[in-house]
């Protein structure tokens, strides 16, 4: 055998050697880079796999100061929705609300409740011959309207007419009420122009659900709910855009002409990051399309590339314009690659390879696979990961897509490695391989008479809501921080690179000792 064939460690392999507490836990900062440009609270990203992250799974995980992945085991129009969904779910100003009509029915407010899960709905109408209406920003002068009712199409940019809201319609048994006869017309409103932080305070002191934002001829031109001053306040690490105060959402495309088009939807409903998902990242294809998102979308989109696990696929990568990269080749834990191809790397040697080779241009480090617990998150970051990808962790919670099923006394959710068979051959959404869509172009197979699969297809036990599961990795991490002597990431990374972070390497029976053992049961 070849004398450079060197021996690669993952995380089990080795240990940190605790440093000198001088501070509490709660301390610890977990704020990192998830490309050049956008900074998360904490370090954890779920990934872009069908059973893991859709809509639901990207606004939870951002909620809690992380980021979600959307799959693109789907049509575009549906992984569009999904970005649109999170991108919707927390706004500043909601520049695109449902509005109903004086015509509508109290029924048509149920529906859109059971829809969307809200039911504060603007009321217009769409007439010129309408009397001007007088608005005043003072909250204190609540106008009370008063309307005829021409021909109504409850879009926005019409006559503001009145709020349909859940205390108008909870005791209302009559569904085929029109909305004219239930609606709220003492509205406190805000004038077009005013400044989010002005429209906050309306909204505190009024008291109100909504706050309508209207223009000089009345039209209604923008909602703010009081909802997301809420969610503020419930989920102060949440990540947002600092422009449109809206949750960031990346989603997953592959590297096809037809990409592009499928591209041009997710941007169109508003995504912040593209992860160009493939196993083997160092490719033309991922270089060619890197550039072109570069030239087309540079104002408004970030790129995360890969898949990597070396130094050189990292290097074409990073000249072809990447903001981030995935690190991790065959290290999930439904991922047979490295056993079915012979190719890969442990990911402990790969994310410290590739990691001390992007810092030098700035480049953050993903360090995607493998991560099994939280002890396993430390000693990604610790080898110069600036997020944690994570699959398996993540499956089984509430959030992730499916439905649960009991097997012998176990509740369980089905778990799939976009390398299986069962993820080439028929996406979630139940489109058939042929359309060029599906899991198998990660594995540039969709053109294959013959599949070889490089994952597989299981089950995991439920794991809960992550609004309880990811705290708790938040809080442990912050604790093994702790235990090593560091109060943030970074300082993670400057105590390892000076070499007062130390690390030690642990044999089979080591392994076997730090573990559970010696229990009759």
């Amino acid at each position: 055998m070849d004398s450079r064939v060197n021996g690669g460690l993952t995380y089990n392999d080795f240990l940190i050697l605790p440093g000198y507490i001088d501070f509490p836990a709660s301390e610890v900062s977990l704020e990192t880079k998830i490309t050049k440009n956008i900074t998360l609270k904490t370090p954890f990203v779920s990934s872009p796999m069908d059973t893991v992250t859709e809509s639901e799974m990207a606004i939870n995980i951002a909620l809690l100061g992380g980021i979600g992945v959307i799959h693109n085991n789907c049509s575009p129009d549906e992984q569009a929705e999904m970005v649109r969904k999170v991108k919707k779910f927390e706004n500043g100003f909601i520049t695109d609300p449902v509005c109903l009509t004086p015509k509508h029915t109290v029924a048509d407010v149920h529906r859109i409740k059971a829809q969307f899960g809200y039911s504060g709905i603007p009321i217009t109408v769409l007439d010129v011959s309408l009397p001007k209406v007088s608005y005043e920003m003072d909250m204190m002068n609540k106008n009370c309207i008063t309307f005829v009712l021409p021909n109504a199409n409850g879009k926005l940019y019409s006559i503001l007419l009145g709020i349909v809201t859940a205390r108008d319609i909870q005791f209302h048994e009559d569904h085929t009420t029109l909305l004219k006869d239930v609606m709220t017309t003492d509205l406190v409103v805000a004038h077009e122009g005013v400044t989010l932080e002005e429209a906050n305070q309306i909204l505190r002191c009024s008291k109100r659900g909504k706050l309508p934002i209207v223009n000089s001829r009345g039209e209604l031109v923008a909602l703010l709910a009081r909802s997301d001053l809420l969610k503020n306040l419930n989920f102060p690490l949440a990540s947002k855009s600092p422009h449109s105060k809206q949750l960031i959402c990346a989603a997953a495309i592959g590297t096809r002409f037809e990409d592009k088009a499928r591209l041009r939807k997710l941007v169109d409903a508003g995504l912040d990051i593209v992860v160009l998902d493939s196993s083997q990242g160092n490719s033309s294809y991922q270089v060619e399309m890197i550039q072109y998102i570069k030239k087309t979308y540079s104002e408004t989109l970030e790129v995360i590339a890969g898949n990597v696990v070396t130094r050189e696929q990292a290097a074409r990568l990073i000249e072809a314009g990447a903001d981030a990269l995935r690190v991790g080749m065959g290290s999930g834990s439904i991922c047979i690659t490295q056993e079915v191809m012979a190719v890969g790397r442990p990911q402990g040697t790969a994310v410290y390879m590739v990691a001390q080779f992007a810092k030098k241009f700035g480049i953050p480090v993903i360090a995607d696979g493998g991560i099994q617990n939280i002890g396993h998150i430390t000693k990604a970051l610790a080898l110069g990961a600036s997020s944690v990808m994570m699959g398996g962790l993540l499956a089984g919670t509430t959030e992730s897509p499916g439905d649960y099923f009991y097997h012998e006394g176990q509740r369980l959710k089905k778990y799939r490695g976009m390398g299986s068979l069962d993820a080439m051959e028929r996406n979630i959404c139940g489109t058939s391989s042929n359309n060029n869509n599906t899991a198998a172009g990660r594995y540039f197979s969709e053109r294959d008479v013959i599949k070889v699969a490089q994952g597989v297809a299981g089950a995991v036990i439920d794991k809960g809501s992550i609004r309880k599961f990811v705290p708790y990795l938040m809080t442990g991490l912050q604790h093994a921080l702790q235990d090593v002597g560091v109060k943030s990431i970074s300082q993670l990374w400057e105590n390892a690179e000076s070499g007062k972070l130390r690390f030690e390497l642990r044999t089979v029976a080591a392994q076997v000792e730090g573990g559970v053992h010696g229990l009759f049961s």
